[in-house]
C-alpha cells in the first residue's frame, strides 16, 4: 500500500511539474543577449553614432593591420625611382634560394620561364608575347619588386598573392637568373 501512495505522489508531482512547462515561452533565459541580439542593417538609420547612420566610415590616416606601407607611386615616375633607390631589406644571408625559386616556379616561370628567358609555357603556347628575357632588361632588385607590387604591361600585381618579404625573395631570385643569363 505504501508503494502505491509513492507512486501517486511520484505522478502528482511529475503531472505538476510538466504542467506549468509552456515550450512557445520558456520562464527564463540564461544570458538573455545571446539570443536575442540587437542587430542593425548596415545602411540603416540608428541612434548608435551621432550621424544617424550604422555603417561609420573608417578614421583619417587608418590603415590595416598588417599593412606595410610602400611610398612609390604606381607609375613611370614611380618605377624609376624604384629603380634606382629602393633597396631589399634582406641581406644575402637571410635570402632563401630554395624558397624563392619555389616562389618564382609558382608564380612567374608560366610566362618568364624558369631560366628567366621569357620563354615559359604561356609564352611558347602562344597564350602571351613580348615577354622579356632578363638578360635584355635594365633591371634592380627594386625595380623588379616595385613591378611585383603594381605590375607592369599585361603582368598584373602579385601583391596579393606574395607578401612583401616573399616578393623580396623573388626580386633577389630574379636578379640570380639575371646574373646566370
Amino acid at each position: 500500500m505504501k508503494s502505491l501512495y509513492k507512486i501517486a505522489l511520484l505522478v502528482c508531482i511529475s503531472t505538476l511539474v510538466s504542467s506549468c512547462k509552456d515550450n512557445l515561452k520558456p520562464n527564463y533565459q540564461y544570458m538573455p543577449n545571446m539570443y536575442e541580439s540587437v542587430g542593425y542593417e548596415t545602411y540603416s538609420e540608428s541612434n548608435a553614432f551621432k550621424n544617424g547612420k550604422e555603417g561609420q566610415l573608417l578614421p583619417a590616416g587608418t590603415i590595416n593591420r598588417g599593412f606595410e606601407v610602400y611610398d612609390y607611386p604606381n607609375t613611370t615616375e614611380g618605377y624609376e625611382l624604384a629603380k634606382l633607390n629602393l633597396k631589399s631589406p634582406l641581406d644575402s644571408t637571410s635570402v632563401d634560394l630554395e624558397k624563392a625559386k619555389g616562389l618564382y616556379e609558382i608564380y612567374c616561370a608560366i610566362c618568364h620561364g624558369n631560366a628567366g628567358d621569357g620563354k615559359g609555357k604561356l609564352v611558347t603556347q602562344g597564350k602571351y608575347l613580348g615577354v622579356p628575357n632578363y638578360k635584355d632588361r635594365v633591371i634592380t632588385t627594386g625595380s623588379v619588386f616595385h613591378v611585383q607590387q603594381f605590375g607592369l604591361n599585361s603582368m598584373g600585381s602579385y601583391a596579393n598573392q606574395m607578401n612583401a618579404h616573399e616578393r623580396w625573395l623573388v626580386s633577389a631570385y630574379v636578379m640570380k637568373l639575371k646574373s646566370e643569363l
